[in-house]
């Protein structure tokens, strides 16, 4: 489902990172901003962006705003709409924000007055939540993916997540712009990038890449344009761009919350996501997506094993006594990524967790081929039943439509890159072949037996720790991304918990560390994320430069 094609996983050899360069490309920076000659560095400008009430709010501090009548559920959306007007259509242009939400306001203003008749629904009231644009709503809005091709397409339903959003009182402020079709379209694709939103850019440093698929999601979040935002993870999508941007996200097991509704890559890896400041707002946001989906069979699983609050295992004490083993395989990409983490495995120590270091783990990456064999099986599958969805008036019907659309229209769909793999997804055959039923099996026994629950088994383990990727690279519509490195893969490919918590800068550069364990094991992961966090406090805004500060 949607996330990033490219794995981040080190060890896997997915056909997007066979080009990878050692150096981060150069010479946008110029092309840009005409102001700063190539490789110059010396003085950073920055927008004078003028701070705002909600900077760094969480969750709980509106709920008691709204509690005490210092803020609305209006007043909140006004001031994240404005703050959109101000940031992402115009300053920086940020380009998160796909489509705003036309019945925001009248939402919100519904969920005021029942406040005030009834008293809140739960934590969610009246909260601002961003969506990918992947994730369908039957409301004003659109979705698309981020592809001309479904420009127009409005689903006759609203996704079940979205259901859950909705009964939680939550207001949908909009959708987030994303890599397109969650960047399993080609393999030189530049993350960030859609056809029909454009480009999305990276707050810290505005020339530099957001990473993807949840590209805007992540965005939005970081640069304070909503509270929290849902993203989509096949492999790196929620926790990549959620590292990059310096904020949490929580990519879940698979079947802990629903698919149904949300624009496919595939069922066995995808999975939407929360994506907040905290910890704490990201488990907040968790709570109200989980639940039982007659439409999603993966869902059946969690029956018993989710939480509809997963704010109480918010634990600041919670890395004492935790057993926690260091991939150190998921290092090397970067010397300074690995002094953060290092760095952060001695504040884990000094919290009293007991550290195995480092952890055997002989099958990482070895799923490589196998993966990408399953994703292509399953975009194409998977494709055709959600467009059926969509009903008989649907635009497209079949991946095959969609390739021959983006091959119409060339000039606005495939300006930069093309669609290498939707048409290698487009040449292989039905979900009974042999070849896909071996391959789906190795991937599972690779990152699952042998994988994750033999590591943790071995060595007792409540999570397995890594950097969660490199600093972001400069965006590069030549030749695509540039990644060197990152963790996302074994609980990817085995479908189980990651969180990533911001550790550290590189360059101003944001670092994420990475907790990732056991199926079902999110209420673990997010009690040493949460304390984690509570010891090092690393989170800081953006300040939207437009380069690069080499300096700090």
């Amino acid at each position: 489902m949607p996330t990033k094609k490219e794995s981040m996983s080190a060890g896997t050899d997915l056909s997007r990172r066979n080009l990878l360069k050692s150096a981060l490309a150069g010479g946008v920076v110029a092309a840009a901003f005409p102001s700063i000659a190539r490789g110059e560095v010396a003085r950073v400008l920055r927008y004078d962006v003028k701070p705002s009430e909600l900077d760094e709010i969480t969750v709980a501090t509106l709920q008691e705003g709204m509690k005490s009548g210092k803020y609305t559920a209006r007043s909140v959306a006004e001031s994240y709409i404005a703050r959109i007007k101000e940031l992402d259509k115009n300053g920086p242009t940020l380009g998160s924000i796909i489509e705003l939400n036309p019945d925001a306001l009248k939402i919100a203003d519904e969920l005021d007055k029942e406040r005030k008749e009834k008293g809140p629904r739960g934590p969610m009231h009246g909260i601002s939540v961003v969506i990918k644009d992947n994730i369908d709503t039957a409301d004003k809005m659109m979705t698309t993916a981020g592809s001309l091709a479904l420009v127009g397409s409005k689903p006759r339903e609203d996704s079940f997540l979205v259901r859950q959003l909705r009964k939680s009182g939550a207001v949908i402020l909009g959708k987030a712009n994303l890599s397109e079709w969650a960047n399993m379209r080609s393999t030189h694709s530049t993350s960030g990038w859609s056809g029909r939103g454009g480009l999305t850019r990276n707050p810290y440093a505005l020339d530099r890449n957001t990473s993807g698929s949840s590209s805007g999601s992540a965005v939005s979040v970081s640069a304070n344009l909503t509270a929290v935002a849902v993203g989509t993870e096949t492999d790196g999508s929620i926790v990549s761009p959620s590292s990059i941007n310096g904020v949490v996200g929580i990519k879940p097991t698979v079947g802990l919350v629903s698919r149904t509704g949300v624009i496919p890559i595939s069922h066995t890896q995808d999975t939407p996501g929360p994506m907040g400041r905290t910890v704490s707002d990201a488990a907040t946001l968790l709570g109200a997506l989980v639940g039982v989906d007659a439409e999603d069979v993966a869902t059946k699983a969690s029956k018993g094993k989710y939480y509809t609050d997963y704010t109480k295992f918010l634990d600041p004490a919670g890395l004492k006594g935790a057993r926690v083993g260091v991939v150190r395989k998921l290092f090397g990409f970067l010397p300074q990524v690995d002094d953060i983490i290092d760095g952060a495995i001695d504040v884990m120590k000094k919290k009293g967790a007991v550290v195995v270091d480092p952890v055997e783990f002989k099958t990482l990456g070895k799923w490589g081929e196998a993966e990408e064999i399953v994703l292509e099986y399953e975009l194409k599958a998977d494709m055709k039943k959600y467009l059926d969805r969509l009903g008989p008036n649907a635009p497209m019907k079949t991946l095959e439509d969609l390739i021959k659309y983006n091959e119409e229209h060339k000039k606005s769909e495939m300006p930069y890159f093309g669609q290498e793999l939707f048409l290698k997804a487009q040449a292989r055959g039905p979900l009974t072949d042999k070849k896909y039923l071996d391959v789906l099996a190795e991937c599972r026994r690779l990152a699952r037996k042998e994988g994750i629950d033999s590591v943790m088994a071995k060595h007792k383990l409540d999570a397995l720790v890594s950097p969660t990727d490199a600093p972001a690279w400069m965006t590069d519509l030549v030749d695509g991304d540039h990644f060197l490195g990152g963790s996302s893969g074994p609980a990817a490919v085995a479908g189980y918990p990651h969180i990533t918590v911001p550790a550290g800068f590189v360059s101003g550069l944001p670092i994420g560390i990475s907790f990732f364990g056991r199926a079902w094991s999110e209420p673990t992961l997010i009690r040493l994320a949460y304390s984690f966090e509570q010891a090092t406090n690393v989170r800081k805004p953006p300040k939207f430069l437009p380069t690069a500060d080499l300096s700090v």
